[in-house]
């Protein structure tokens, strides 16, 4: 088909003309069982009839009227956030790239506003993705990634995540150490709770701020709101995305009043970033996760999911080799190659997504049942059955 859009995707030949829960409908009438939920974000499924309300409730009030006033949506959700995490203030955005940026800026400002100019190094892991900005870019260090967009960005440091060579590669030129708790895009990577806590040592002993990247990992997605209640530490700032809307383009950075301090009138904006549609349906989608008991779902159903996975690791051992992730972050590694084991899934009508180091993912919806579970392990065993090696 001939398109006019710009040819940055190689894309599945179909498109979805509605959705329900955890299922799509082609626009020729297939049943498609959604294990990708739009990369992570379509956290309670298609179709929510309370989101759907929500939305149509504030579209009919309005819109868009710019950070120049004050939004009440927003100045509510920030709240929220607040009361649910460690933070005291929010930036809002419209993506997780836009996040990550943010939070690269609070930092570099943290320390400028100080009085250390010269103090605006991050450090950075291998295997992370933070975004496709070109400073996002530049943080993760991704050469496939990185190729045709020179110049790059300076002023990171990408290294193995190895406590000796983080400890080795802190200087006075410090300004911040950004991680995911969940390396998502760099294949499914659950960091260390040791290592965090790590992190954080060294982040109060050299003034350092800890910036967790929560774009893919956050919102529940590992059975805590935030992916960095498990190891029992605090950051100084994490960002959002993702989920946080449900589907609606909305993104945030969450700040400590201590990290956020250099931020003042002018430092930083957005146009659309906390409109009153946006702060809304997020809103709801906290609320929701509380009301329907949505984080214990994701502790329940994964024990399910990581059970019937490893299940088919000893029938297709010489397919796929193991299983790795948290909550409903899941990661298969594959022997043969991730793509053709998608493609085989998405004709016995399954959505699943590639990452980095020949790794297939799972990211249903965070209210997946159990029997849309035992559905995509039999068509994932149809898929791994009808590979021909």
């Amino acid at each position: 088909m001939n398109s006019s859009v710009m040819n940055t995707y190689n894309r599945y030949p179909v498109s979805f003309k509605n959705g329900e829960g955890s299922w799509l409908t082609s626009t020729d009438g297939k049943k498609f069982l959604d294990f990708s939920s739009g990369i992570a974000v379509n956290i309670l499924g298609h179709n929510h009839s309370e989101i759907n309300k929500t939305f149509a409730e504030q579209a009919n009030k309005i819109w868009h009227v710019s950070n120049l006033y004050n939004i009440p949506e927003q100045e509510l959700l920030a709240k929220k956030l607040c009361e649910l995490s460690f933070a005291d203030r929010v930036f809002f955005c419209n993506s997780g790239a836009e996040a990550v940026e943010g939070a690269i800026k609070v930092a570099r400002k943290f320390h400028s506003s100080a009085g250390n100019k010269e103090r605006n190094k991050i450090i950075t892991f291998k295997n992370s993705f933070h975004g496709r900005t070109l400073a996002t870019l530049a943080a993760a260090s991704n050469s496939s990634h990185m190729d045709g967009f020179s110049p790059i960005p300076p002023g990171f440091l990408n290294i193995p995540l190895d406590e000796d060579y983080l400890k080795k590669n802190i200087t006075n030129k410090t300004a911040a150490i950004l991680i995911e708790p969940v390396q998502g895009e760099g294949g499914i990577n659950p960091v260390p709770d040791e290592f965090l806590i790590l992190i954080r040592r060294l982040c109060n002993e050299n003034n350092i701020l800890m910036i967790l990247d929560q774009v893919q990992c956050g919102m529940g997605r590992t059975g805590k709101l935030f992916s960095h209640e498990w190891s029992g530490i605090e950051p100084d700032i994490i960002t959002l995305a993702k989920g946080l809307g449900a589907g609606f383009p909305i993104g945030a950075v969450l700040s400590s009043e201590n990290a956020s301090k250099g931020m003042s009138h002018g430092s930083h904006g957005s146009t659309f970033g906390g409109n009153p549609v946006g702060c809304s349906i997020a809103l709801k989608v906290l609320d929701l996760i509380e009301k329907e008991d949505i984080l214990l779902n994701v502790n329940q159903a994964s024990k399910v999911l990581f059970q019937e996975l490893e299940r088919l690791v000893e029938k297709h051992h010489n397919k796929i080799l193991g299983v790795r992730g948290k909550g409903l972050m899941v990661g298969v590694e594959c022997h043969e190659k991730n793509s053709v084991i998608t493609d085989l899934a998405f004709e016995q009508g399954l959505l699943l997504v590639n990452a980095s180091n020949n790794i297939v993912r799972f990211l249903p919806p965070l209210n997946i049942s159990e029997v849309d579970i035992f559905e995509a392990i039999k068509k994932f065993d149809e898929a791994l059955s009808n590979l021909d090696i």
